[in-house]
């Protein structure tokens, strides 16, 4: 039975958020912010964790390696339970999994020098938190927003993910140069705890219950079909697979380990990432008021910029220098990511999104952990500078090749009017803080 819709809210409550910016979206949005800030100075401490505990290039690569390695063996799982049972349920779960284990990370770093095998092992448990929650995450967000309004809420929601993004990178970087690593990390064990107090509030009556299944595999294989009859999905996430593992050795491992030898430590290298965060917002802002019709050709030519960073490393630019390559490169990277959603939106049923989503941060992320973990192994073999070249190379040559094709290069923006609205927004409640 569908919910009544609710009374408007007064014009003096919805001011300082747009009128389709409801209860759950405002919900959504200040949890990722949250979280965020939290997470993105975190990325940084575990490295130099590792690094101030004595580690080597290739421990830093195991520990990076970790993370990702359940991020890919429980993604698809993750996406089933998303699509089974209720998403917010899911991710609040996951956002408490994040929490003991960033915590606990926090203790053994602070508490003296952890033995690698615990970093890599709670490093894991957060990795495997994430491939339950990135799936759910991005069905809960979908559900949200109405078609006609999809643009410029992703753009928006990116937006203020990605502004918190730019302040826990810096905050992060100078807090480790400050405090030490395992502040930071125990900082984004109380962001977890703050985003998933958040996340059990949101309202899913509008949301039709699911129908039963015929079980976990039956529900793998529907949504299997539906990820493999879609070329441009399936090359996409192919291409994504070789970018996200070079573009993670070179920013996860090789990153800190030049910021320590050639560009002053971890708040340089901090700095640096906030700018690729000052970037995505640039390019939130753009894509508020650009739609392009051709959403995966333009998307697509905005991934080459992306070889740039792993370039200005190989170098190694001065900071300033770099700095500016990470602000063009997140621009670019958030032209493809409003466009990819966009996409999506318009293209896979609600019902079976977090399937669909699930394969694309499976195949994302599948090779992640191997070009981690060999990082250190190809440095020693190669040199740094020339690995830091190969991963840019690597960028540049399978994004050409998908725009061979077709789908890529032809998909176009549905007109609001013919694109069904499989994802209807929930009414905005009277008042929500959005703090």
């Amino acid at each position: 039975m569908s919910t009544p819709p609710a009374e408007p809210a007064p014009p003096s409550v919805r001011r300082g958020r747009p009128e389709w910016a409801g209860r759950n979206y405002s919900l959504l949005t200040a949890a990722a912010v949250v979280t965020n800030l939290g997470s993105h100075g975190a990325l940084i401490a575990a490295s130099f964790a590792v690094i101030q505990a004595g580690g080597s290039t290739g421990d830093v690569g195991l520990v990076a390696a970790a993370r990702t390695v359940p991020l890919v063996l429980f993604l698809l799982i993750g996406g089933a339970i998303a699509d089974r049972l209720p998403r917010h349920r899911v991710m609040v779960g996951a956002n408490a999994l994040n929490c003991v284990s960033q915590a606990a990370f926090a203790v053994i770093v602070l508490t003296g020098h952890p033995p690698l095998w615990q970093m890599m092992l709670l490093t894991a448990l957060c990795g495997t938190g994430t491939a339950f929650f990135n799936p759910a995450a991005e069905g809960m967000l979908l559900s949200t927003v109405s078609g006609q309004h999809s643009n410029r809420a992703f753009a928006l929601f990116r937006m203020a993910v990605n502004g918190a993004g730019i302040g826990g990178a810096a905050l992060g970087g100078a807090l480790i140069a400050a405090m030490g690593a395992g502040w930071v990390l125990a900082v984004d064990a109380v962001a977890f705890a703050v985003a998933g107090a958040l996340r059990a509030f949101l309202d899913v009556g509008h949301i039709p219950e699911r129908a039963p299944g015929g079980g976990l595999l039956s529900d793998l294989r529907e949504g299997w079909v539906e990820f493999k009859t879609r070329p441009w999905l399936w090359s996409i996430v192919l291409q994504f697979s070789v970018v996200v593992a070079v573009v993670g050795a070179a920013e996860a491992v090789y990153g800190p380990l030049v910021a320590r030898d050639r560009l002053g430590g971890a708040a340089p290298w901090g700095i640096a990432l906030a700018f690729f965060g000052v970037g995505t917002i640039a390019g939130a802002f753009l894509m508020m008021a650009w739609k392009p019709r051709r959403l995966l050709l333009v998307g697509t030519l905005c991934v080459f910029p992306l070889a740039m960073p792993s370039a200005g490393l190989a170098v190694p630019l001065p900071v300033w220098a770099l700095c500016l390559v990470m602000l063009v490169s997140g621009l670019a990277i958030e032209v493809f990511g409003v466009n990819w959603m966009t996409t999506m939106h318009q293209e896979i049923p609600e019902e079976k999104f977090s399937r669909v989503s699930a394969y694309d941060w499976f195949g994302s992320v599948s090779m992640l952990p191997l070009a981690t973990a060999l990082a250190g192994p190809v440095e020693s073999a190669v040199g740094r500078t020339s690995a830091l070249w190969g991963c840019a190379a690597l960028v540049v040559v399978v994004t050409a090749l998908v725009l061979l094709v077709p789908d890529v290069r032809r998909m176009t923006r549905k007109p609001a009017k013919d694109a069904p609205d499989v994802h209807p927004a929930p009414p905005a409640p009277a008042a929500l803080p959005l703090g």
